[in-house]
């Protein structure tokens, strides 16, 4: 049974952590310090070392809930800011 869950957080915290590298990736970079967030580069560094980290460590270890704390800042503060800035910009 614990083996089970292990996989459940092990797949569930690496597409989360995919999700965002990609997120991240695919925005312009003027967008985050029009945000008031750090750069784009800054997070694409800490989202893509979280999605390497989901690789090579344990789920339930601490690089690997390091990773997800990351990732989740990126996709619930950074992001949504970022496609607020983007809207903006487009009107």
């Amino acid at each position: 049974m614990q083996s089970l869950i292990v996989q459940i957080l092990f797949f569930g915290f690496l597409a989360v952590k995919v999700w965002a590298v990609v997120d991240c990736a695919t925005r312009r970079p003027e967008l985050f310090p029009a945000a008031e967030r750090r750069t784009k580069n800054f997070w694409l560094i800490i989202t893509g070392l979280s999605a390497v980290t989901a690789l090579v460590t344990s789920p339930i270890g601490i690089f690997g809930l390091a990773g997800i704390v990351g990732s989740l800042v990126y996709l619930l503060d950074v992001r949504p800011r970022v496609a607020e800035v983007q809207e903006w910009m487009r009107r």
